[in-house]
């Protein structure tokens, strides 16, 4: 059986995408392929989603934000957006999934923390769906 592979992307690739892949590497180990990145990069990753994220043990502070490409979405299996409206290239064959999920950007630790508790329980679901079991 193939590693499934997941791409990740929001505008920035600084709160919610970053947030997400972290969530989707800590839950599934090495049972799936994680990407993230954004249309429009910013220079850091949310230091408000890198705290919220280390409040429940998952270290997000080495990643940066990337650049969407062509590639990353042709070598992914599902697509999943946050936000990025019309700058995500869609391709035949690839699942897409939207998350509508309130922006971090510029906002606090406390207003990040249900953003990341939503983006928990949506890849549980997800890992549901692929049929990939949660590494404790």
């Amino acid at each position: 059986m193939t590693t499934p592979s997941v791409l990740f992307v929001c505008v920035h690739n600084a709160g919610r995408s970053q947030m997400a892949a972290g969530w989707l590497r800590h839950l599934a180990g090495d049972a799936v392929e994680v990407r993230s990145a954004g249309s429009v990069p910013g220079d850091q990753v949310n230091p408000s989603a890198v705290a919220a994220m280390a409040e429940v043990g998952i270290d997000i502070s080495d990643q940066r934000p990337k650049v969407l490409t062509t590639d990353a979405v042709e070598a992914s299996d599902v697509v999943i957006t946050m936000g990025c409206g019309d700058a995500c290239p869609v391709f035949p064959g690839k699942r897409y999934l939207d998350w509508a999920l309130e922006d971090p950007a510029g906002k606090g630790v406390d207003s990040v923390r249900p953003i990341r508790d939503e983006i928990e329980t949506r890849i549980r679901g997800l890992l549901t769906e692929l049929q990939v079991p949660v590494t404790p």
